[in-house]
Formats: C-alpha cells, sequence, structure tokens
C-alpha cells in the first residue's frame, strides 16, 4: 500500500495519461437527452455498456432498476462491500443531459464529440453530469488500486437517468430500496462552483416552486378604441398583483415566504464566501433584494421570486383590442427554513387581504418540485469533508450552505436520512444547459486529487464512524 500523496498523485494521473478523457469521450458520444422520448434507448445503453463494464471492472456488483414511471429513465446500483462494519459513503450521478441544440454550437463545436482547445473541453455532459461523476468513479479506482485493492470502506454508486426532468420515479424508488441504499453519507458531484481557486462544498439544495397567476376575464378580445377605458384590463390588473407580491427594490412582501430565522452556522459559512467575477456574466445589483443581507446570504439562505414569463394577447403579433386573459408564470426558490406547502396557502391569503381575489393560482404539477435541503455545516462529515479537501489542495473550501439551484438531495435526506455533500468541479461560465458546454482541465485534474484525498482519508479511519 501506497501513502496518501501517492494517491492522490495516481488520480490525476489518470488526467495526465489520457485515461480519463479517453472513458469521457466515450460517454458523451451517447446522446442520453432525457426529454426526448426518442432518447430513452440511449439511456439504458450508457448503462449497459459504459457504466456496468466499467464498475464491473472495478470489482463492483451492479444491477439495473425499471423506472416505475416510464417516462423516467432507469437506475444502476454498482456495490463494493468490503466489511459491514466499516462506514458506507453512497455516490450520486445523473447519466442523462439536457438537449444536445447542434445547431446552436459554434463552428468547430458539436455536443455529442469531445474537442479540446486549450484548457476546455467541449461537449454535451462534460460538466453535468457525466464529466463530474466520472471524477468520482475513476478517483475510487485509484484509490483501490493505491491500497492493494480495498477502500477500506464500502461503496454504493447510484446513477440516475432523468434528472434533467425532474428524478421522475426517483423519489418512489429510494422508498422502496432504502435498505438496499443505506449510507452514512451522501456525496454527488455536481453544478459550478464560485471561485476557479477555491474548492467548494455543497450542503444541499434549494428547493423549486412554481406555478402560473391567472386573470381571467372574458372570452375573447374586444376592439380597443371601443371598449378601451371600459373594459377592466387583465394585464394591468395582472400587474398590480404582482406587484404586491415584490416590492420595487425586490423585498418580498408575502408573509410567510422568508426565513423568520438565518441559522448561525449559515450565516458563518457565508460570510466565508469568496465569488469570483467571470467575463460576460452580470453583476449582482447591490439595491434588489432583502436589505441588509449580503449577497452570499441572498442566494443561499433568503428565498428568492422571479417572474418567469408574463403573457397577454400576442406579443408577436399585437392586435388593437382589449384582452381577456392574463398569465404569469412565477419561480419561488426557497431553503429548508420554510415549508414548501407554505408558499401557495400564504400567497393566497395575501393576495385576498390585497383585494386580487380575482386573481387566481394554478399549482404546477409535483414534477416540477425539488425539495429543499440542507445538512448543517457544523455536521461532522461536512466537517471531515472540508478538512480533507484543505489537506489536498491546501485552500480551505468555500462552504455553501446549500446551492442557490435544485437538485434531488431533498429526497436522499427524507428518505435515508443522510446529510449530503455536493463537491461541484465546473465553473459558472461551463456554458452548462447552452450551447458550447465544457469542462476545465485544471478543474477535472484537481477534482481526482480531491476525491481521491477524500476516499483515502475515508479508508484511513479518519472519517465520523459508521452510524
Amino acid at each position: 500500500m501506497t501513502d496518501r500523496a501517492e494517491a492522490v498523485a495516481r488520480a490525476q494521473r489518470m488526467w495526465d495519461d489520457g485515461t480519463f478523457l479517453a472513458d469521457l469521450r466515450r460517454y458523451v458520444a451517447i446522446p442520453t437527452e432525457s426529454q426526448e422520448p426518442e432518447r430513452h434507448p440511449d439511456l439504458r445503453r450508457y448503462l449497459t455498456d459504459e457504466m456496468v463494464p466499467t464498475f464491473e471492472r472495478m470489482g463492483y456488483a451492479t444491477e439495473i432498476f425499471e423506472n416505475e414511471d416510464r417516462t423516467g429513465g432507469p437506475f444502476l446500483l454498482a456495490e463494493k462491500i468490503e466489511d459491514p462494519a466499516l462506514p458506507t459513503v453512497l455516490l450520486y450521478g445523473h447519466g442523462d443531459v439536457v438537449r444536445g441544440l447542434a445547431d446552436q454550437w459554434r463552428e468547430g463545436l458539436e455536443p455529442w464529440t469531445i474537442t479540446v482547445e486549450g484548457d476546455r473541453v467541449y461537449g454535451r455532459g462534460t460538466v453535468d453530469n457525466k464529466g463530474q461523476h466520472a471524477i468520482a468513479m475513476a478517483a475510487l479506482d485509484a484509490v483501490a488500486q493505491a491500497r492493494g485493492g480495498r477502500l477500506g470502506f464500502n461503496a454504493k454508486f447510484f446513477i440516475e437517468t432523468g434528472e434533467e426532468i425532474g428524478s421522475i420515479g426517483l423519489h418512489p424508488f429510494l422508498k422502496a430500496q432504502k435498505e438496499r441504499l443505506a449510507a452514512d453519507v451522501f456525496i454527488g458531484l455536481d453544478g459550478p462552483r464560485q471561485t476557479m481557486h477555491r474548492p467548494e462544498v455543497k450542503l444541499g439544495c434549494r428547493g423549486g416552486i412554481g406555478f402560473d397567476l391567472v386573470v381571467k376575464l372574458r372570452e375573447g378580445s374586444h376592439h380597443s378604441g371601443h371598449w378601451g377605458g371600459v373594459l377592466s384590463d387583465p394585464g394591468f390588473l395582472l400587474g398590480h398583483a404582482l406587484a404586491a407580491i415584490v416590492s420595487p427594490k425586490g423585498k418580498i412582501l408575502v408573509p410567510g415566504w422568508t426565513p423568520e430565522v438565518i441559522p448561525n452556522s449559515v450565516r458563518d459559512a457565508c460570510a466565508g464566501i469568496e465569488f469570483e467575477d467571470i467575463p460576460n456574466l452580470p453583476e449582482a445589483d447591490p439595491n434588489w433584494g432583502e436589505p441588509g443581507l449580503s449577497k452570499a446570504e441572498k442566494i443561499f439562505a433568503w428565498t428568492s421570486v422571479i417572474v418567469l414569463a408574463f403573457r397577454t394577447g400576442t406579443p408577436e403579433r399585437p392586435v388593437n383590442a382589449v384582452q381577456g386573459e392574463a398569465r404569469a408564470r412565477l419561480q419561488i426558490r426557497h431553503t429548508v427554513d420554510v415549508p414548501a406547502e407554505r408558499f401557495l396557502p400564504a400567497l393566497r391569503k395575501h393576495l385576498d387581504a390585497q383585494g386580487f381575489d380575482y386573481v387566481a393560482i394554478e399549482p404546477m404539477g409535483d414534477r416540477d418540485v425539488f425539495q429543499a435541503s440542507r445538512s448543517d455545516p457544523d455536521h461532522p462529515w461536512a466537517q471531515f469533508v472540508i478538512g480533507s479537501m484543505e489537506r489536498t489542495t491546501g485552500a480551505k473550501p468555500n462552504v455553501i450552505p446549500n446551492s442557490s439551484g435544485s437538485n434531488p438531495s431533498g429526497m436522499f435526506v427524507e428518505e435515508l436520512g443522510v446529510p449530503t455533500i455536493w463537491i461541484p468541479n465546473s465553473y459558472a461560465g461551463c456554458g452548462q444547459h447552452g450551447p458550447n458546454e465544457h469542462g476545465l482541465a485544471g478543474l477535472f485534474r484537481e477534482g481526482l486529487g480531491i476525491m481521491a484525498g477524500i476516499y483515502w482519508d475515508i479508508g484511513e479511519g479518519l472519517a465520523p464512524k459508521k452510524r
């Protein structure tokens, strides 16, 4: 058995010698667009042709599970159980990607073929999420080799194929398989980090809630010359209702929508977060949002609400008419401090009190909702991972109490009762969910070392004891 430094170096050599990139080329070549029903055979092919052979070569037992909801993709569980008395780590990745958008990529690039230009590695899934769970897999292999074939802990690696469509079918699967998936900690690799020079830990996510506000006064539209000024205008009425939700400077006005208090551990974590300016991305408006909060607190510790779309009439083909209906779609992001079920009843009460009882609230389906979750920054597993990353990189990680976006970690918390830890290995300018998606060579290499260090430290008995 070698030492920690050699285990980390062994993992990073997988980038240096091209082994990691060769694997990633094959993964990206499979067009796993979960939003497209005709691509569902490719979701299975990704598991059967790439993931299963890779894990079996590493000495893992594998099983593919069908999704009870046929609109979602299958699941894979790979297991290496060395001793039930040892800690068990549940690792997560998703093999599906968003639409390739091939016609929008710049000349010389296309989504299903890896193209390397300097430090950039282009291809759909390079960061979301094939490249990131490939880091976790490759580092596992490197550490097992460095430790003479054994990890020193139990590893369960779970890969879903429907995260980009809301993790359809995942929650009932976790409920049915909670004993099989039982673990001491959940570690996922996904998302961008705040800076290039500091690694990062995220400890959960904000929840997402979508709904429509609708003012429907009459069928059809009526001539503006004859009826303008005498028929109520749904566009203005809905605009006034929206203004009752958020102030002119972005403060949320609905009672019950924001946390009563930010926990001290969360506030302390936010105070230590460093942001990095990324070219071509907007600056935060210091005068928008909850007064008195820092940028980090507004993003990671508070509620946000935005208008995704507002429509009355036909904006692309306006006609001179008073419209009969106006509709706006809103989206809330919220922390675990405010229960999801509180938002729409609180809004109904608030709108009625403001005289907007004529505004209908139409919730979106459950598939558009991810639960909020957050592991305490002071949790022993969080502190262990933070310390391990600092030993490997020499830099103290940014500690994000929960990501600003949403992901399925709340399902794992609810069903398995595990602390959730996310380790992102991309950056804000990566093109995730758009054309020209790319990872950075430096972050791939660093990520391999970070994960090898974490695995090594768990195997050495430095992690929290088994529950």
